[in-house]
């Protein structure tokens, strides 16, 4: 729910308990107040799983990455490897 919808809505309920008798009003109230908490724990909830959902893009790319420049390097060796073996003489 965005905040915009989240503030008229609030408002209309703001509205309807101004309508009701005083006793009904704290009781709205309160739980209007615990509705508003909720929602804010909500989005700061929201919020921090977007941060995590990044990192955890950012550190599979570089994993990625580092696993790529890894199997790169590994050829560059086994070629040299290779190329070394050929040049040396067979021992008897």
């Amino acid at each position: 729910m965005s905040d915009s919808i989240f503030e008229k809505q609030r408002g209309k309920a703001a509205d309807a308990v101004d309508s009701t008798s005083r006793r009904q009003q704290n009781e709205l109230a309160a739980l209007a107040e615990t509705i508003r908490k909720n929602h804010n724990l909500l989005k700061e909830n929201l919020d921090r799983l977007q941060n995590s959902l990044d990192n955890l893009r950012l550190i599979a790319k570089y994993r990625i990455f580092d696993l790529e420049a890894t199997r790169r390097e590994n050829t560059q060796l086994r070629r040299l490897l290779d190329e070394r073996s050929d040049q040396t003489p067979p021992k008897e």
